[in-house]
């Protein structure tokens, strides 16, 4: 079972042996809630095991008090002792035995008596944000932000009432931890205003310690009569995180070949360790016919190429969504493009041939088999097999549903929801009728039936115990219990681990403002920081493009 803007540490975190993608701080936050002042901060891959944290605090005209009379072991505190109308500082000092071996920035907090459950990045204007990427911009160990913006979204589909003539153009924006703006990239009329023109994601590419942000592009204003983009050059951009200034370009894959307009117009971009060391930059086109692929080095540079045409097993077998995740256990990462597998020399590992998943999920769903799996809700109309369970490593399925369905929709939900059933909990239902709603266990076997009022139900780690909690619209709740622990505002933009300890940050946006909801549960439990598994930590940088998907983790057991 399983059980995050602030300043980092200033001692040097070293990467561990395992997987680092930054140089993260600590990530101490501190939030009033209504029992006082709430700190919590990172258990990092690199922390000694014995590493224990005392806290100190201070005011304005007062010199560094501690707060702790023994280190603290778990990586929460609760300041009870503070008054109304006062502001303070807070600093972690980790120890290991007598000896220092650092401490934080300083973070600070006024008590107003109206504590509230988030931390405010306000935005350049009042609007709202389509999508966000998470990401070091400045290299300081904290996470920083690169919104899109206006949240306006055009489906390709060109059925009546999907795609529709772009009103504006978008903008990517960047923002530090401290909310501090930084710049911002107009797209241009070239990008339609839609999540499948518009793919983008912010990692560190070239090693330097700031992360890039990578972008689908074009050039000048190539639009039809009628709206539409048919033409004109496309290119995938590589900017500086810091400034927005161009690092380096090259051409994105050719619309040549691709069967029409909604089918060209599907791009995705993605992050896979392909080497089991370095980052990759990949680049797809095609999601319901022709998928080609792109694997690009730090310089932007192609590795190899890989094209399902009609005829072969892995045509219009993609998905919403691009996973990196090592399926084979050879410390390398495979690409699940959806009902298919690439391996990480892009050759074709397997292929379900079950067709297009609106519903794919990748983790260790059942901890009683070896390796992960994938959880599937297929689009297209099945006989049987519409819903089911496949192995990560072979494609072969080890349940599946065996009643007709007609069209499994959204993205479901795969999380370890109910401690009465071992592993995940799996969550997918028909579209068009709303009673054929089912939450199955690892095993398949039905746990409720209907009753769940969305096809998204967003799963977090929020409070005290190994389990998530479910965010449905703007209620998160305890699943177990019904009880509710949060109202959320906003369109919701993420989830994921970025400040604080091991629970999530629920990421939402708005009118002019970028909100991070963080919890202020108290909990015993101590693991180290999501963030530093790489298949969570690429799962994030995924979460800007295509259809939000969830991050989850490699292995079950929180790290």
């Amino acid at each position: 079972m399983r059980i995050v803007l602030s300043l980092s540490l200033m001692f040097a975190i070293m990467p561990s042996a395992a997987f680092a993608s930054e140089r993260l701080g600590h990530g101490l936050v501190a939030l009033e809630c209504d029992r006082g002042v709430f700190l919590s901060w990172r258990f990092l891959s690199a922390d000694p095991e014995n590493v224990r944290f005392h806290i100190f605090r201070r005011d304005e005209n007062s010199l560094w008090r501690r707060l702790t009379n023994e280190p603290l072991t778990v990586t929460n505190f609760t300041d009870t002792k503070v008054e109304r109308g006062k502001s303070y500082r807070y600093q972690i000092r980790a120890f290991v035995g007598n000896r220092e071996i650092g401490r934080s920035k300083e973070v600070k907090v006024t008590v107003t008596g109206n504590p509230k459950p988030y931390i405010s990045i306000p935005l350049q204007g009042k609007y709202r944000a389509q999508k966000v990427a998470i990401a070091d911009l400045d290299g300081d160990g904290e996470f920083d932000f690169v919104i899109k913006q206006p949240d306006f979204n055009v489906d390709p589909y060109q059925a009546p009432g999907y795609w529709k003539p772009s009103p504006d153009t978008y903008k990517l924006e960047a923002y530090l931890s401290d909310g501090k703006f930084l710049w911002r990239h107009d797209l241009g009329w070239s990008i339609e205003l839609g999540i499948w023109y518009s793919p983008y994601i912010a990692y560190d590419i070239d090693g330097d310690g700031r992360a890039e942000v990578l972008t689908k592009a074009g050039e000048g204003d190539p639009r039809e009569p009628t709206g539409h983009v048919m033409k004109g050059p496309e290119w995938l951009l590589m900017l500086d995180g810091l400034t927005g200034k161009e690092k380096r370009r090259v051409p994105w894959i050719s619309r040549e070949g691709y069967e029409d307009y909604n089918r060209a117009s599907r791009n995705f971009l993605s992050i896979a360790y392909l080497d089991g060391r370095n980052p990759f930059v990949i680049m797809q086109r095609g999601t319901y016919g022709l998928i080609r692929i792109f694997a690009l080095n730090g310089q932007l540079q192609t590795v190899w190429q890989f094209e399902a045409t009609k005829g072969t097993p892995a045509y219009g077998q993609g998905a919403h969504c691009l996973h990196a995740a090592d399926v084979d256990g050879d410390g390398k990462d495979e690409l699940i493009i959806g009902s298919a597998c690439i391996d990480d020399d892009g050759k074709l590992l397997w292929s379900t041939k079950l067709g297009h998943p609106d519903v794919c999920v990748v983790a260790d769903i059942d901890p009683d088999r070896p390796g992960l799996e994938i959880f599937y809700g297929i689009e297209p109309r099945r006989q049987r097999d519409g819903i089911c369970l496949v192995d990560a490593r072979t494609g072969q399925i080890i349940w599946g549903w065996d009643k007709p369905t007609t069209h499994i929709h959204a993205q479901g939900m795969v999380a370890d929801i109910d401690p009465n059933h071992r592993g995940m909990e799996c969550f997918a239902g028909e579209r068009d009728f709303p009673e054929q709603r089912w939450l199955l266990n690892a095993r398949g076997e039905i746990l409720l039936e209907g009753k769940i009022p969305t096809l998204s139900p967003r799963a977090v780690w929020w409070d005290n115990d190994p389990q998530k909690e479910l965010l449905i619209g703007s209620r998160l709740i305890h699943w177990a219990t019904q009880k509710e622990l949060l109202r959320v505002e906003g369109t919701l933009v993420g989830i994921a681990d970025i400040v604080g300890d091991w629970r999530e940050e629920i990421i939402t946006c708005v009118d002019g403002e970028l909100r991070i909801y963080t919890t202020t549960i108290p909990t015993n439990l101590r693991h180290r920081c999501l963030m530093q598994d790489r298949q969570y930590r690429l799962g994030v940088a995924a979460m800007s493009m295509g259809y939000f998907c969830p991050p989850q983790l490699s292995k079950f057991d929180l790290p």
